[in-house]
């Protein structure tokens, strides 16, 4: 009987010390060290996408990504606003007239950092959804963002690209031989 009590109780002090509890805030050391210091905006896998493939684009997933003080990517906390310009070209501010409303987008709440974060890529993935998006069209994309109260030092961050019109692949007699042919029967 007692060993039957001894192991019980070993068994509940295990499971009690496994358990996951609240995760610990991180000190006001740790985040002026591994807290954001950067943001940019991903300038080559952030462009005009088809999300629903049917051939039209639905609109720009934009990947933003924020760098520690020791240029490592790192994570944040807080609200991204994007906006959508047209293109000016040889102008100092390339930002045109602003082709759509802004885009909020939140990164607050642990559900919404798990949403957007993209492992592969150590970045935010934000789709920015409008109907009236052109592939052919070159735009200026903006993104500021604000940290979330107690994340450190206030801080807000601004980046922006020009989004190149996507290339249409060659096709028909325009297309290139392959590099490689298969071997003859």
């Amino acid at each position: 009987m007692r060993l039957a009590a001894a192991a019980v109780s070993a068994l509940v002090l295990f499971v009690a010390g496994c358990s996951h509890g609240p995760l610990p805030e991180r000190s006001a050391r740790d985040a002026t060290m591994f807290g954001p210091t950067r943001m940019r905006i991903h300038p080559i896998f952030t462009q005009v996408k088809d999300w629903t493939g049917d051939g039209k684009p639905d609109g720009v997933e934009a990947l933003i990504e924020f760098q520690d003080r020791f240029d490592d990517p790192t994570k944040a906390s807080g609200t991204a606003v994007f906006e959508l310009f047209g293109y000016r070209p040889y102008n100092p501010d390339p930002r045109g007239e602003r082709v759509t409303s802004p885009w909020t987008g939140s990164l607050v709440t642990i559900d919404e950092q798990r949403a957007r974060w993209n492992r592969t890529l150590s970045s935010y993935s934000f789709r920015l959804a409008f109907d009236g998006v052109g592939p052919q069209r070159t735009y200026v994309l903006t993104a500021s963002f604000d940290r979330a109260a107690g994340e450190g030092e206030a801080a807000r961050f601004f980046d922006r690209i020009v989004i190149e019109p996507q290339r249409k692949e060659p096709t028909g007699a325009n297309e290139p031989a392959p590099a490689t042919r298969p071997a003859a029967p």
